[in-house]
């Protein structure tokens, strides 16, 4: 696509782009939302470097995007706000004993409507390029699929258990194994090994190693990319066509940011 605006690099062949000429503490023009909208579209992930947004800058940036999706399940890592809870809080330092995203994931996918994406923040990030983000595109993921297996798993549901994360409270709900975005209209795969826990309407054992297949053949290393963070980076993903995993890798030093999830509006819908 042809930017008028916005400097988009991608930074991998299947996903991720970094953004520049835009200064996200400043109030955004139609062109550029437009163009951060086809850039998200385009590239699933999208990062942003040098910028010193406010919440309200954050909250504003949100909304260009959709409403704020409010937490589903009682808060374990991360905290929400008291002024706001739709902005929650990642900090983790010498006293954390675990951090929020350590497994690949995409987020809240127990909701009966998942968020559509969500905007990262990070305020003060460890030295040396530790707590990085990987992200992978499901899309690829999919692409790469054998025809016999696409066939295989069209149709199917999953369970999406958030009790597996979040404890008792929180919701279970299915989704296609197979979706399609409902903005782009590609097929991508919709199941983590964080939240997914059976494929219905097969076995067990069948569902624990087709399950165990996609998760590995979901986060290789050729689907991804590895964002290394500096302070006021922001990361800014499609929740529906992405997974991510943080990295834990920066103990006893400091990670800490602010992150908005966007309410869906529908998630992915069945191929």
């Amino acid at each position: 696509m042809s930017y008028q605006k916005l400097r988009v690099i991608p930074v991998t062949p299947h996903i991720g782009a970094e953004i520049e000429n835009i200064d996200l503490t400043q109030p955004l023009s139609e062109l550029e939302v437009k163009e951060l909208h086809a850039a998200l579209a385009e590239h699933q992930v999208i990062f942003f470097r040098d910028q010193p947004i406010s919440l309200d800058d954050h909250v504003a940036l949100s909304s260009h995007f959709g409403e704020i999706h409010i937490h589903t399940g009682p808060a374990t890592e991360s905290k929400p706000l008291a002024e706001n809870p739709g902005i929650r809080m990642l900090h983790f330092d010498e006293n954390s004993v675990a951090v929020a995203g350590e497994k690949w994931h995409s987020d809240q996918t127990c909701a009966a409507i998942p968020p559509m994406g969500s905007i990262l923040h990070l305020v003060q990030t460890p030295p040396n390029g530790g707590g990085a983000t990987l992200f992978a595109s499901m899309y690829a993921a999919y692409d790469n699929l054998s025809p016999r297996m696409k066939i295989y798993l069209d149709g199917l549901s999953a369970v999406h258990d958030g009790r597996r994360v979040f404890g008792p409270n929180a919701p279970v709900n299915s989704h296609p194994v197979i979706a399609k975005h409902p903005v782009s209209g590609r097929k991508l795969i919709f199941v983590n090994p964080a939240m997914t826990s059976h494929i219905e309407g097969i076995a067990r054992e069948e569902s624990d190693a087709i399950l165990g297949f996609l998760y590995a053949h979901c986060t290789k290393p050729d689907y991804q990319v590895r964002f290394q963070w500096r302070d006021h980076s922001i990361a800014l993903w499609d929740n529906r066509c992405s997974q991510h995993k943080a990295i834990w890798d920066y103990y006893p030093n400091v990670r800490s940011g602010y992150r908005i999830q966007i309410k869906g509006t529908g998630g992915p819908i069945m191929a």
